[in-house]
């Protein structure tokens, strides 16, 4: 890259110049006395005029392009001293006067006389060179007076050493041509006949260009052609000589030389500043880079971590009832897997994100690049708000899981009894119907009539006590439709046929009775012994059924109250057994009278008792039955028993290392507070305090998986209480994670301050007075604080605050107004205030020493010639050499892909080609791109 601005800029031209020249070289009278003077001989060696003609056109057209024009004839086409001017004005940068009006000679000499003037202004002595002379055509003048141009602007500069122009540039070629064989500088005419000079040249600095080993001493044509074909095509230097017109030249022309070689210094001059300048955006690439590495990671863990909440969220909100408990403790089961496997995993990269975001925040604003802000929707509150959001349901999940079991343990135990209660109802009305229907008091005797009847009244008796039994079926049916159990039809229509076949027992009783009322108008009464026993067999048959359906009942409990309740009741039942074995004695007593008073008397009992169906066998059986049933209940309530004792075991258990874990828990967030607002040691000293604490918490971690297992004991015992702790599971488990966030960030608190600190230079004693001044107006002590507190702090250290820079403060350390400030945030600004970073304005003008400050022309000025491009353009002095500032052009902020290519690494360039957006100027080139914007966007607009 050409940088003739960076080469030159140090160099101030002026009147006194004539005296000694810039850099040490002489002055241009000096100079010329060592030159042959143009008036010594009135006309030119030829050889040497044609050289001198196409070496000066081509370096006048190689500025005037920068014009937009050029010209063809050097004796024609600066008569009329316009193009002169122009030619000034792009090579100095400065603004010559108005040019005058019209196309008489008048005019031309004085536009010509306008050009002279101002090189002579620039210290420049004109030997025997005049107006007239250029205006009427003279060769000989035109060719001396652009001589002295290009001495003074392109040679004059030149010194090495303390040299004159010409040994400056003669040492810079020899030099830079020392290395090479068969190249030996010695002069500007002989020494380059052979093209090699030329050749080295452009090899010491780019020598991807040239095949120097390829080149013979012999073949000057070959030699010189590569050089000027070479120069042309990539370093932007026009051809100026033929290489016959050198070769065939016993001594080429000196002048055309120089100034041929002149282009080459030029042209290399600026390497130095463009390398430095294409250091500088690659180091500034380079941590953009990286920097979107670190956005590119963030955003993909935050992608990550947000789906898995959005796939998670839904699962624990779907509250769909299973029909069986053991369908609910599977997703039970399958509940504690994901707390167990698959939540922790993401609890830490959570932590991990946040830790992330927060180191590649300190990174930004350490390189002065504008903060991250990451998609919407991904933000560090957004995963919070959605992991809340989780933990919420998560939370309602294991409630609801819980109940439902519950609920479906309740429904079995209901679904159980409703089925025996039932089942004995209807062995109990099995065959009554066919009774009630049955005619026989038709054909009866007056006693049988009055067996019926009693009969009758006594099944009346039993009906009446079943009435509470269908009613309590009904009352099951109807918590069982309550509670919603998954069988609920089948109960419903089964509950419908008993209440259905018992009002029909109901109206057949009802007629039965009319029927055998009527009759018994006619009949005497029954034997009263037999009455007697029916009507005592009766509600003691009752009696034994119940006690049978009490002893078979099935029971569900929780405490151990409530079992050692259920074995009292047990044992007043038994306290009774001793009465209703006298009772059924004496039953039993009044069936046996009745046979010896028959057998006594010699009657013949028509088969059994006329008044009812509880034969003396039936209730032996039934007492054996409940005999029987007694020891079994007692069995089952024992074993109850001891499974509420074991059950009180685990809430202990629990309760015992609860009441430890749950403290410890919250004692280690209280000291690990402490720590983050302390000033013990140097940072590094409480970075490994902090790593040996959290290695300590984690070392912690196989109590927190003991009570985890305990948890689990209890679940599966179905244990939904425990009075002997505060601690739940679930209070444990957030204490942890919340314990395993705060060590984490308090650690990379710890490590962005030492990031900062020595990326800022702040010493250890500052960094202990930023934090004695932080916990002084950290009044809560809780490491942040408000906007009240913090304005007290900066007047504290020393800050006039108004509310405009109060603002501009505030939003620098709380960027997305959550109303604290951070300790980070807090020295993050400090160090800010007082460090020097690269700046985009820096980058800015890296870019425009690679880009070369390019011009274009603008618009045409009215005092000018038709078709000339002289305008009012740009005024302000530019200098240095190559693309220039001319008047009539404005510079532009612009690259073009393959100057990024030639100057920046392969990756780098490809970046930044990828980013920068076309260039929109009015007078763009094909395949411009804007490199103001793309340094303007690395740091933010705020930073211009």
């Amino acid at each position: 890259m050409v940088d003739y601005h960076a080469a030159n800029q140090s160099y101030q031209y002026g009147p006194s110049s004539a005296g000694n020249g810039a850099g040490g070289g002489g002055s241009m009278g000096d100079y010329m006395a060592q030159e042959d003077d143009w008036d010594r001989d009135l006309l030119l060696d030829p050889a040497w005029e044609k050289q001198q003609r196409k070496t000066f056109t081509a370096w006048c057209n190689s500025h005037l392009r920068k014009a937009g024009t050029q010209i063809e004839n050097i004796d024609e086409d600066f008569r009329d001293g316009l193009k002169l001017m122009l030619l000034l004005e792009v090579i100095s940068g400065e603004r010559l006067p108005k040019p005058e009006r019209g196309k008489m000679r008048v005019h031309k000499i004085n536009n010509v006389n306008k050009a002279l003037d101002f090189i002579a202004s620039k210290g420049v002595k004109l030997v025997s060179i005049g107006a007239e002379e250029i205006v009427d055509g003279n060769a000989k003048m035109t060719l001396g007076m652009i001589w002295t141009i290009i001495l003074r602007f392109a040679i004059q500069d030149i010194s090495v050493e303390e040299t004159s122009a010409k040994e400056g540039l003669l040492l810079w070629c020899q030099r830079k041509t020392a290395p090479y064989k068969n190249v030996n500088v010695q002069n500007f005419h002989i020494s380059w006949k052979d093209g090699l000079a030329f050749n080295a040249l452009i090899h010491r600095h780019r020598p991807e260009l040239i095949e120097y080993d390829k080149l013979r001493k012999d073949d000057p044509v070959t030699n010189l052609n590569n050089a000027f074909e070479v120069a042309e095509k990539y370093l932007d230097i026009p051809k100026m000589l033929d290489a016959e017109d050198i070769v065939n030249t016993a001594r080429p022309d000196e002048k055309a030389i120089m100034t041929y070689v002149s282009s080459f210094y030029h042209a290399f001059s600026g390497a130095q500043k463009a390398e430095t300048a294409a250091n500088r955006i690659c180091k500034v690439l380079a941590v953009n880079q990286e920097n979107e590495h670190l956005m590119e990671d963030y955003e993909k863990l935050a992608s990550d971590l947000l789906e898995w909440i959005r796939r998670t969220i839904p699962w624990l909100e779907d509250r769909v009832p299973q029909k069986t408990i053991q369908e609910m403790q599977q997703k039970l089961e399958d509940f504690r897997d994901y707390r167990r496997v698959h939540k922790p995993p993401k609890v830490q990269e959570k932590c991990q994100l946040e830790i992330n975001f927060n180191t590649l925040q300190t990174k930004l604003r350490l390189s002065n690049r504008p903060a991250f802000m990451p998609s919407e929707g991904k933000m560090v509150s957004d995963i919070n708000n959605g992991w809340q959001h989780l933990e919420q349901a998560e939370k309602g999940y294991e409630e609801w899981l819980l109940n439902e079991i519950r609920r479906l343990e309740r429904l079995d135990h209901l679904a159980e009894k409703f089925r025996q209660k039932a089942s004995i109802h209807e062995a109990w009305t099995d065959g009554k119907e066919a009774m009630l229907k049955h005619r026989d008091y038709e054909t009866a005797t007056l006693s049988d009539i009055k067996a019926l009847i009693r009969k009758h009244e006594a099944f009346e008796s039993d009906l009446a006590a079943h009435q509470d039994r269908v009613e309590q079926i009904a009352a099951i049916a109807q918590e069982l439709n309550e509670l919603d159990y998954y069988d609920s039809h089948n109960v419903n229509t089964r509950c419908q046929k008993i209440c259905d076949q018992w009002d029909a027992l109901g109206s057949l009783t009802h007629s039965r009775r009319e029927a055998l009322e009527k009759t018994e108008k006619q009949l005497e009464a029954i034997d009263q012994l037999h009455l007697e026993y029916a009507k005592r067999a009766a509600p003691f048959n009752n009696w034994m059924e119940s006690a049978m359906e009490d002893l078979q009942d099935m029971f569900i409990v929780h405490t151990i109250e409530e079992i050692e309740g259920l074995i009292s009741a047990h044992d007043q039942f038994k306290s009774t057994l001793p009465d209703a074995d006298r009772e059924r004695e004496a039953i039993l007593a009044i069936h046996k009278e009745a046979q010896r008073i028959a057998e006594s008397n010699h009657i013949k009992l028509s088969g059994s008792n006329p008044y009812t169906t509880v034969t003396p066998q039936i209730i032996n059986s039934k007492w054996e039955k409940v005999q029987q049933l007694v020891p079994k209940r007692d069995h089952a309530l024992l074993e109850e028993q001891s499974k509420q004792q074991s059950n009180e075991h685990l809430r202990r258990q629990f309760a015992s290392q609860a009441n430890v874990v749950g403290p410890w828990i919250q004692t280690k967030m209280e000291e690990i507070g402490r720590i983050s607002i302390e000033m013990n040691g140097t940072l590094e000293d409480q970075l490994s305090h902090l790593k040996q604490y959290e290695r300590s918490i984690v070392d912690y971690k196989p109590n927190l998986d003991l009570l985890e297992q305990q948890h689990q004991l209890i679940q599966e015992a179905l244990i939904f209480d425990n009075k002997h702790t505060n601690y739940t599971m679930e209070h444990i488990r957030v204490g942890w994670e919340q314990l395993l966030t705060t060590i984490a960030r308090t650690i990379n608190e710890v490590e962005n301050q030492i990031l900062t600190r020595d990326a800022k230079g702040i010493s250890q004693e500052q960094m202990q007075e930023f934090r004695a001044s932080f916990n002084h107006f950290d009044k809560k002590q809780t490491g942040s604080m408000d906007s009240d507190d913090f304005r007290a702090l900066l007047i504290s250290t020393g800050y006039s605050l108004g509310d405009a820079e109060f603002n501009r403060i505030m939003s620098l350390v709380d960027p997305n107004h959550s109303g604290l400030v951070t300790f980070q945030a807090f020295i993050d600004f400090m160090s800010r205030e007082t460090t020097d970073t690269d700046t985009a304005d820096q980058v800015i003008a890296s870019f425009k020493v690679l880009a070369g400050d390019k011009v274009r022309p603008h618009e045409a000025h009215g005092g000018w010639q038709e078709g000339s491009l002289h305008g009012e353009g740009l005024r302000e002095p530019v200098c240095g050499w190559g693309w220039l500032r001319v008047p009539s052009c404005r510079s532009q902020n612009f690259i073009t892909a393959e100057e990024l290519r030639r100057e920046l690494p392969p990756d780098q360039a490809e970046y930044c080609i990828a980013r920068m957006a076309p260039y929109q100027g009015p007078d763009a080139v094909p395949g411009a791109l804007d490199y103001k914007s793309f340094s303007t966007a690395l740091y933010g607009e705020s930073d211009l």
